[in-house]
């Protein structure tokens, strides 16, 4: 099974997935740095898509001005923009496999998608 994990080094809850990740048989995992290699709008979308949530939910608040720029209650499109030109606004770890997608925190929820 192939795995893609949206990857933040410096988030412990990123880390422990990728740990789950790496410790499963059988999977074959990608790791994007996605502070590095952002993801684009378009991409995000199908992501949360997939992942049955909205781009609001998605939407890292910690350690952000997400609230100050009102991003909370903006509509889908302009959150995803802002996320797209600011990456520390995602919310992570996402994972994606054949199985689906799941924004794994709790990290467990990666166990759902294997």
């Amino acid at each position: 099974m192939k795995a893609t994990i949206w990857h933040n080094p410096a988030c412990g809850t990123s880390r422990k997935t990728l740990a789950i990740l790496q410790e499963t048989p059988g999977v074959e995992v990608t790791v994007v740095e996605y502070l590095v290699n952002p993801p684009t709008a378009a991409k995000l979308a199908q992501l949360y898509r997939d992942a049955g949530i909205t781009p609001q939910q998605g939407l890292r608040l910690r350690g952000t001005d997400a609230e100050e720029r009102g991003l909370p209650s903006a509509d889908a499109d302009t959150v995803l923009a802002a996320m797209a030109a600011a990456p520390r606004l995602i919310e992570r770890p996402l994972v994606e496999t054949d199985k689906g997608v799941r924004l794994c925190r709790p990290q467990d929820k990666v166990l759902e998608i294997l």
